[in-house]
């Protein structure tokens, strides 16, 4: 019996154990630069997803698209080992999964401008204002969105959080080019997620964003936007 997420299956084909990759960064290396062409053994266009969770969308995209390589990390080690073997039963060689946090993985590890596309799915709103400074977008983590992406690149925003979408559209246009996508993802019409199919089912509204870094932005003019645009500090609902 396949797995689902909510009656909808995960992509991919299990394989019989001896064709099983092994996707596991069970120790990343200190800080620095990663060498991409080591990490997956050739060169190739690289897709990251932040907070990936059990894994769905890079399976997905993993299994579609396998001349990508896909690096995920989440901070839970816990839906990393779903993701992690979700990924090596499916023999997908182009993915790698590790336990760090977004931002943290942007600011020490990403080279700039070395990824074609960032994703990023259902970020915690964090509704209780004690944790509001957790929130992941914030403009310095834009920022590093903005330094991580090659210039023809492109990062997805997508939430069920109506504030944290309005967030978003009102400080990402500063480095981004934003186009809204209006109803489900053509490639995943049921949700690229597990939280966008639960939420579908709930009868929430899925705001869906794609940001390409606007060009011949200097770092001092980068770091006059950090300091200028407005915190996180939107009230949610629950």
């Amino acid at each position: 019996m396949s797995e689902t997420d909510f009656g909808v299956p995960i992509p991919g084909k299990v394989l019989p154990p001896e064709a099983w990759a092994r996707t596991a960064i069970k120790r990343l290396p200190p800080p620095g630069p990663l060498d991409f062409a080591e990490l997956f053994g050739r060169t190739a266009p690289v897709v990251l997803d932040l907070g990936c969770g059990n894994g769905r969308f890079m399976i997905t995209s993993a299994v579609a698209r396998p001349e990508c390589d896909h690096l995920g990390v989440d901070i839970l080690p816990l839906v990393i080992r779903y993701a992690t073997k979700r990924a090596n039963q499916r023999g997908l060689a182009n993915v790698r999964l590790a336990v760090i946090g977004g931002q943290e993985l942007l600011a020490d590890y990403i080279p700039p401008h070395s990824v074609a596309e960032i994703h990023i799915y259902h970020p915690q709103p964090y509704h209780d204002r004690a944790d509001h400074h957790r929130r992941l977008v914030t403009p310095e983590f834009l920022a590093l969105v903005h330094r991580s992406l090659a210039p023809t690149g492109f990062a997805v925003f997508q939430t069920d959080n109506r504030a944290y979408a309005h967030y978003f559209r009102q400080v990402a246009p500063s480095l981004f080019e934003l186009s809204e996508v209006k109803g489900p993802w053509p490639d995943a019409p049921r949700g690229r997620t597990r939280r966008e199919i639960y939420a579908r089912k709930r009868g929430l509204a899925v705001f869906r964003t794609i940001a390409r870094p606007k060009p011949n932005l200097t770092h001092d003019e980068i770091a006059g936007l950090v300091q200028s645009l407005p915190r996180p500090d939107f009230t949610t609902r629950e």
